[in-house]
């Protein structure tokens, strides 16, 4: 759907977007795109503080730090997805 609306002639308007992002099915589909993509940054911010970070409490606080700014984002998410 996306790739047949973008492919559509004439100007992306708000419109068009919200037309796209209206289906339900899509909005979950993005939503897991996006949980799938803090999941990776999640993986990949942990593997750099362990590796890099020796002092315990600062990785400990480092990695809260970093889990809290995922799920922030990711409510966020939800929120401009549903119109919280």
């Amino acid at each position: 759907a996306l790739v047949v609306q973008v492919l559509m002639p004439g100007p992306m308007s708000y419109d068009k977007w919200a037309g796209i992002f209206a289906a339900q099915w899509m909005k979950v589909l993005t939503f897991a795109v996006v949980v799938a993509l803090g999941w990776h940054a999640w993986i990949g911010m942990r593997n750099i503080w362990m590796d890099y970070v020796k002092p315990v409490g600062v990785r400990l606080v480092l990695m809260a730090a970093t889990l809290t700014w995922l799920l922030a984002c990711m409510g966020w998410a939800v929120q401009v997805l549903w119109r919280l």
